[in-house]
Parts: C-alpha cells; sequence; structure tokens
C-alpha cells in the first residue's frame, strides 16, 4: 500500500487559525485542510445549526412539486410515494410517506422487486398506481432518466414527481416537478445531496408552507443521516448539518425500527454505525427478499411488530453473509483461473449466484485484486452484472467505451450495474479488460491511504482527542483524520490475539518517549519483526477505548511498514 501525505497547510495560516480559535495547531492544522480557515466557519462546523440548511425553494421545480402535492390532497387524489429497494430509495420512501401521512391519510408507497423489476420505475409499479387509482406519484432516489416510464404513466392519467440525485441524461422525463439539483439549470446551492435528502428538502418546503418550524422534521432526520451515510456522499456542508442531527435524534430517541440493531451498542451513536450496522440490514431485505420490508419496518409504530419485522431482516442480513462468502470464493477461484489472460480487471460469471449480492462481492474481490471488477449472474435471458471500481478510476465511463456489448448500464464514478447478452460475455469480457488497460495509470493499480499529518505520540492528549471528536461526523469529504508516526519500539507488551491469533495488540512508544497501546486488524504476521526490536512505521486513527468502565486512548492501525 502506499502511503502519500494530504497538502500540509501555510505555517502562518495555522497559527493565525491557531490564535484565534484556541486549539492545538495540530487541531488548526486539520482544519484548514477542510477548508476552515477563520471563526465563523470554525464555529459552523463545530456547532452545526438546522437555520445552516437552506430554503428548500432554492431548488429548481421545487414549488411546482408542493403545490401539485397541495392539489392531490384538495383533490383528494391518492397519492404513491414510490423509490428504490436500497438503503437510500427505502429510506427515502419511509420519510416522504411517513410525513405525508401525518396530513394525508390518502397515500400508500411502493418498492420494486428487484429480481422481477430492476432498477428504478417499472412498468409494473405504473399499472399498480392505475389498479389503486392513484392520480400522483412521487419517485424517490430513482427516475431522472425514466423518459419512456413517465410518458406511460401520462396515458393513464397518472402524475410524477421525481426526486432524484443521480446525473440526468440529455431528455428529461416529461414530470410535473423534477428536483435534482444536478440538473444544469437547477441553483441549488449544495449538489451533493443523496436521494433521502432530496425528500428531507420537498418535506422541508411542505413543512415551510404549512407555517411549521424546523424543530418538526426531527423525528424524520434519523433517516436522512442514514441514506447519506449509506449511499457514500459527502458529509460536508448540508450533509454534515443532516447528518450531526440525524445521529443525534438516533442516539436520543431511535425509532423503532432500528432500535433492535443498535440496543448492543453501549457508546455514542456513530457514522461507521450507520454503515457497518443499520445499512446492511436495511439493504438485506431488498437484496435476499423485498425492499418492501425494510420500509415497514422502519415505519413500525408497534414495539412488538417492530421486533418482529427487525428479527426477520436480521436472518435475511445473516442469509446475505453466507451468500456473500460462498460467492466471493467460487468468485476468487475463477480470477485465479484466468490471471495470465486478465491482469488488469476482473470479470467473472456464474448463472446461479445471487442476483442481490453480486455488488457486495464485487468490493469483496477488490480487497483481493484492486483493479475494476464485474460479477455477473444468469436473469431471465440476459446476464445482469454489478460493477465496483477502485480509486480513481471511472467505471461508468470505461463501459460507456463497451457500451456496443453491452443491452443497458447505468450508475455512478464507482459503482455501475449493466445488462448483456450471454452471447456478447466473452467479447465483452475482452473489450473490459482493454479499455480498463487503456485508462488505468500505473500508480492505480496499488492501493493507496492518504495521511493528514506526521505527528509524534505525545501529542495525542486526552485534550487533543477531545477537540478532534468534535470534528465529527466523519465521512468523505471530513474523513476521520489519519496520521502516521515513525520509528516505534515495541514497548514490551505486543501480543497476537483474537480467537484465531489474526490480530495485533500493540504496546509502542516513539522518539517522544510516550507510549501509547494500538489495534492492528490482520497485522499478526509482523509480530516477530516487532518482537526483534525492529523499527517500524504506522499509519493510524485514534480512538477512545472503554474496558470495565476505564476510558483510555488507543491507536487504530490502518498500516505498518518497517
Amino acid at each position: 500500500m502506499q502511503w502519500s501525505p494530504k497538502p500540509l497547510p501555510d505555517n502562518d495560516k495555522i497559527k493565525h487559525l491557531q490564535l484565534e480559535i484556541g486549539v492545538p495547531q495540530e487541531i488548526a492544522s486539520l482544519l484548514l485542510q477542510r477548508g476552515i480557515d477563520d471563526y465563523e466557519s470554525a464555529k459552523s462546523f463545530f456547532r452545526p445549526e438546522l437555520s445552516d440548511l437552506h430554503d428548500p425553494f432554492l431548488m429548481l421545480d421545487m414549488r411546482e412539486a408542493v403545490y401539485r402535492i397541495i392539489e392531490a390532497i384538495q383533490k383528494e387524489e391518492k397519492i404513491m410515494v414510490y423509490g428504490d429497494y436500497d438503503v437510500d430509495g427505502t429510506t427515502a420512501v419511509a420519510l416522504v410517506y411517513s410525513f405525508l401521512m401525518k396530513i394525508y391519510p390518502q397515500c400508500i408507497y411502493y418498492i420494486p422487486d428487484r429480481f422481477e423489476e430492476g432498477y428504478g420505475i417499472s412498468t409494473k409499479g405504473i399499472d399498480h398506481a392505475k389498479g389503486e387509482n392513484i392520480g400522483l406519484i412521487i419517485a424517490m432516489d430513482c427516475g431522472i432518466k425514466a423518459v419512456d416510464k413517465v410518458n406511460y404513466a401520462k396515458t393513464l392519467g397518472i402524475d410524477f414527481i421525481i426526486c432524484d440525485h443521480h446525473l440526468p441524461g440529455e431528455v428529461l422525463p416529461k414530470a410535473v416537478a423534477i428536483l435534482d439539483p444536478k440538473q444544469p439549470e437547477c441553483s441549488y446551492p449544495f449538489k451533493e445531496l443523496c436521494g433521502c435528502g432530496i425528500g428531507f428538502k420537498l418535506i422541508q418546503a411542505l413543512n415551510q408552507e404549512q407555517k411549521g418550524t424546523l424543530e418538526n422534521l426531527l423525528p424524520f432526520i434519523d433517516l436522512v443521516a442514514i441514506a447519506i451515510a449509506a449511499d457514500i456522499v459527502p458529509i460536508v456542508r448540508e450533509n454534515r448539518v443532516l447528518t450531526y442531527f440525524g445521529i443525534q435524534q438516533i442516539q436520543e430517541n431511535p425509532r423503532l425500527g432500528i432500535r433492535f440493531f443498535i440496543s448492543k451498542l453501549k457508546r455514542k451513536i456513530n457514522v461507521s454505525d450507520l454503515v457497518f450496522v443499520i445499512a446492511p440490514r436495511i439493504n438485506g431485505a431488498g437484496r435476499i427478499n423485498h425492499g418492501i420490508h425494510a420500509v415497514a419496518l422502519l415505519l413500525s409504530e408497534n414495539q412488538e411488530v417492530a421486533l418482529s419485522r427487525g428479527r426477520a431482516i436480521e436472518l435475511f442480513n445473516s442469509e446475505r453473509k453466507e451468500l456473500d462468502q460462498k460467492i466471493t470464493a467460487q468468485a476468487l477461484d475463477q480470477i485465479k483461473l484466468n490471471e495470465e489472460e486478465y491482469s488488469y480487471s476482473s470479470v467473472v460469471f456464474q448463472p446461479d449466484w445471487h442476483k442481490g449480492v453480486l455488488g457486495i462481492v464485487a468490493s469483496r474481490l477488490i480487497e483481493n485484486y484492486y483493479r475494476p471488477t464485474i460479477v455477473f449472474a444468469a436473469s431471465g435471458d440476459y446476464f445482469t452484472g454489478s460493477a465496483r471500481s477502485v480509486k480513481g478510476v471511472d467505471i461508468y465511463q470505461i463501459l460507456e467505451t463497451c457500451k456496443e456489448h453491452i443491452v443497458q448500464f447505468g450508475g455512478h464514478r464507482y459503482a455501475a450495474g449493466l445488462t448483456i447478452n450471454p452471447e456478447d460475455y466473452l467479447t465483452f469480457k475482452r473489450a473490459f479488460e482493454l479499455a480498463v488497460e487503456q485508462t488505468v495509470l500505473p500508480e492505480q493499480r496499488i492501493p493507496s491511504i492518504s495521511y493528514d499529518l506526521e505527528i509524534t505520540l505525545d501529542k495525542i492528549s486526552p485534550k487533543f482527542h477531545r477537540i478532534m471528536a468534535q470534528m465529527a461526523p466523519f465521512g468523505p469529504g471530513n474523513m476521520c483524520p489519519v496520521f502516521l508516526t515513525k520509528d516505534c519500539l515495541d514497548e514490551g507488551r505486543t501480543k497476537a490475539v483474537g480467537d484465531d491469533q489474526r490480530h495485533l495488540k500493540l504496546e509502542v512508544r516513539d522518539e517522544s518517549k510516550s507510549t501509547l497501546s494500538g489495534i492492528g486488524f490482520g497485522m499478526a504476521n509482523h509480530i516477530s519483526k516487532i518482537k526483534n526490536m525492529e523499527l517500524f512505521d504506522i499509519l493510524y486513527t485514534v480512538d477512545e477505548n472503554e474496558f470495565r468502565g476505564e476510558k483510555s486512548l488507543q491507536l487504530k492501525l490502518k498500516d505498518l511498514k518497517f
């Protein structure tokens, strides 16, 4: 793994900020790296306020969306809230549906079946809306490219409001309103909202229209925080405010549907808990069974019902884990067989692989073979695949160069989905390998990690950690600070730990003669060199560890080099 330092701020700027806000030099440096350079920006960073949220009516078509919903209520039309089956889609549906139900009970929600209908707006969903006598569909986290489907709905007398955050195509659907800050004509100040974030702006506008306060929306904001974390959008500016208050809501008053999953956590909730504890379970419903179970769980208002739904989703998640492990092992065997012919990319296929875990498996394969990866399974008359990429490599653009071999594809820079004809599999596989080879730079073939600062261990004091902890919530755009400390030595109590003795429990000192403990997961292979008193460098984050009621600081190792 390559280690690369982030650019260091100018010394004069560090000193100026240090004096202005009264923090250690290292904290001032971390803040400047994040674009915080004066008292006012530091104040809004450390103390987010709901009033920092932008006026929702700055978003293109927001007024039209609000008026159309009010018109539907006045005319007593039925409204359908339609959303994708992943975390962003299901939380967005739960958010908008539960808000509308408080003011207008003639609403239903709909999640497409991942396996029968696939991603986005489906004909089946529109036909279901017609059968339910729906006059207005509000599409969450999808729809920006559903030109034909929106036209079809129009022929049935159904209007659409689209709430999406994906890049629009050249032709926009003929919806009553399209809420998507990524539209070229939209002057909304923050472009990085997730689908549920767009849903929040819609209910904020409706709430504003009813003369409600922002505090009225706090019971819904937890869903936005979960979606922001799961969808890996930058946790900066408006997303930071939403995540900050969303985590607070989960901490202080968690909805019944997620209490079951976080009840074992005996500490403050953080973004990692949203990503690794809550999100996989919400996702598991759509991956293994149906996303509608996730929405039902999030909307639960009865403790026994919530517990029953939570246990069912826990079972889906367990099944997802088993499938993920089994398919990953099979896929790794395939890659080994083709290693000589394909060394820039990994493309694997088995007809019976479960479609719900293809994306997870692709990510797992990248952990083993650091390169753009696609995992295919059979789906009716086609092969359907999930693509994942590595840092700096735009997989969407690579698929664009191979599009003559693809039936359809869509997605983002680092994740995409595609469909191909079975007879085109080998041709596509060769075209993809060639496209990756021509795109990827030599340095992009090696995993890299950036660190914020090089420091000595004596700088890591309780006060230092206390201030740094207030920089949370951490995530893209504001990652937890990573530090480099050089020339470390074993203090004598380093050992291998864990059931399989794979992890490293460290006790280290450096040139400052300060000592700290740390944990390095999967790093026990270094123990003999450490015990031989060889000097080593470490990359790490700083964490607070609690053991038998005692709190202490510990280093969480990212990497270690001799």
